[in-house]
């Protein structure tokens, strides 16, 4: 099947960063104004409006929908740099787009979900790289090694996205995202130590994705068989 064209792919991303802006933040604004989703409907929000897009937009431009993402694919060459200031254009974009939509909805009620660390701006920004780093293995692990069941990949992402909304978010807002902390960011001038949420996601990303580039079985080498007394049956995995 031939690949759409890099307009249309990052048109892809921009939509797809549009809809988690939207989505996630505007599940700030309406909790704080209604109290009816408190912090786990939140991270949950953002979830599953994750596992939504990547499924949506992943055939299409690969779902990355996060600048660290793009970038780190980019520095362990699973992505082409020439293609990357389309992708982060259509990235950013969307997060500013899907933030002025919340802003002609709610006008600025809670800032619009920007991020800003709760406490010591050095703890969020570790809070930061570690989350990215967490989710940039996965997303490596999903979207790069051909063993991974890919099926399962949009869930695979959504659910780390939300895990990590659940215990860091109180504390740095768990952006793990450039773009979603810059459209909020943008549109209601709130920029409290915003650097972070640029230098540590962008870490993060990197050294996930090298990570994964370390731990990974080889192609050309058998992966492990898992016996029964793991799992209760066998299965043993080519390295193909």
């Amino acid at each position: 099947m031939q690949q759409p064209s890099l307009l249309r792919r990052s048109a892809a991303e921009l939509m797809g960063t549009y809809a988690l802006v939207a989505a996630g933040c505007g599940a700030i604004i309406v909790n704080t104004q209604t109290g009816a989703l408190g912090h786990v409907g939140v991270a949950l929000t953002f979830g599953l409006v994750i596992v939504v897009m990547v499924a949506a937009t992943g055939h299409l431009s690969g779902a990355h929908l996060n600048p660290a993402v793009t970038i780190a694919f980019a520095l362990t060459r699973h992505f082409p740099w020439r293609e990357t200031p389309a992708y982060l254009g259509g990235q950013l974009l969307g997060a500013t787009g899907g933030a002025l939509t919340l802003w002609a909805l709610f006008g600025p009620a809670a800032n619009l979900g920007a991020t800003k660390p709760a406490g010591d701006p050095l703890q969020s920004l570790l809070l930061e790289t570690l989350l990215t780093a967490a989710l940039m293995f996965v997303i490596t692990a999903v979207a790069t090694d051909t063993r991974a069941v890919g099926q399962l990949a949009a869930l695979a992402i959504g659910f780390t996205v939300g895990a990590n909304a659940l215990w860091a978010g109180p504390i740095s807002g768990a952006s793990m995202n450039p773009a979603r902390s810059l459209g909020p960011a943008l549109v209601a001038g709130i920029w409290d130590h915003h650097w972070i949420y640029w230098v540590g996601p962008l870490a993060g990303a990197a050294l996930g994705a090298l990570i994964y580039q370390w731990v990974r079985v080889p192609v050309s080498e058998p992966a492990p068989a898992i016996s029964h007394s793991e799992t209760g049956v066998t299965q043993t995995q080519a390295g193909d």
